[in-house]
């Protein structure tokens, strides 16, 4: 058994992980600021006596011996980053710090949620981990996108001046149950919009590429990352080599949900927004054996499911 540390923000992808990390008998502590999610959340969790929920200030150390830290603490969704983007990037950046402050501490192996986002409005497709990335470090985006980038800085220089144990991984669009109806994101909007049998909403003209990934695939790639026993901690790639319009996208989910009488409405696309994204996986593949399983559309049809509860 590990005692395991995971910092929220990113309740999707962290309730998902800490599912299965209790489910493999660890003990697991949620550490987390309430900033985008409430304690509703974990309802499930709390009656584990494995799990224990930690209410924190993400901008102040935290001390706590832990074999492993899963730094997940970054709102991931527009929605949120952009609604307060000087607080995004002040408490990554000091939430990181203390974390690996504490891994150095407590000689824990920390793993960095980084993003595809580092690679911005891509030049190079797919994008391999060597891609340096096309980055608008003045836009919108850009609290995110830069701090990411930070981030594996961060993480890059505490390993090589300090000999901290980290692993840095890269997300690409992941979708599956429990991702919150109003995040901003193309999936969720899609299926919420289906559901109400609201016009489906797509910005610019749809031929702009995602590769999207199912949850359970993505937290199998991050277990693989944080256990490799081979001390390869560079950044690597998670995400599918599967590659969608964001058209294909929205009709799908219009045919996995027949009696919706929603139509496809045009708007403007919002700045710096991708023109193509796409994982190169080979270094996963290669250097964890993780590739992803799950089709596109039978992850849809379980996110529907997931849905449907709430619409």
């Amino acid at each position: 058994m590990k005692k395991i540390l995971v910092t929220w923000w990113a309740w999707f992808i962290w309730s998902h992980l800490c599912e299965r990390l209790l489910a493999e008998w660890n003990e697991v502590i949620c550490l987390d600021n309430l900033f985008t999610g409430t304690k509703e959340n974990i309802k499930s969790l709390i009656s584990n006596q494995l799990f224990t929920f930690v209410l924190h200030d993400v901008t102040q150390p935290f001390w706590l011996q832990v074999d492993q830290i899963y730094n997940l603490a970054c709102p991931a969704s527009p929605v949120h980053y952009q609604k307060n983007p000087v607080e995004t990037t002040r408490t990554s950046i000091l939430w990181a710090m203390n974390m690996l402050e504490l891994a150095l501490k407590v000689n824990a192996t920390i793993l960095q949620a980084s993003t595809s986002e580092v690679y911005g409005d891509p030049a190079v497709h797919p994008q391999p981990e060597t891609y340096r990335g096309n980055v608008n470090i003045n836009g919108p985006r850009s609290c995110y996108d830069e701090w990411k980038r930070a981030s594996e800085t961060l993480f890059m220089d505490y390993h090589r001046q300090y000999w901290v144990d980290i692993r840095i991984i890269r997300i690409f669009n992941t979708y599956g149950p429990n991702m919150h109806p109003a995040d901003g994101r193309v999936v969720s909007n899609f299926i919420r919009q289906a559901l109400r049998n609201q016009d489906i909403t797509i910005y610019g003209t749809g031929e702009q590429t995602r590769s999207f990934q199912y949850i359970d695939d993505l937290v199998e790639g991050m277990i693989k990352m944080m256990n490799n026993e081979t001390w390869f901690i560079w950044p690597v790639n998670i995400g599918t080599q599967f590659e969608f319009t964001v058209k294909e996208l929205a009709n799908e989910i219009l045919n996995l949900i027949p009696e919706s009488s929603s139509k496809i409405i045009y708007k403007p696309l919002p700045q710096d927004d991708p023109k193509q994204r796409r994982a190169d996986n080979r270094l996963a593949k290669e250097k964890l054996g993780w590739e992803p399983k799950v089709k596109l559309e039978e992850g849809l049809e379980e996110t529907i499911e997931y849905f449907r509860k709430f619409i």
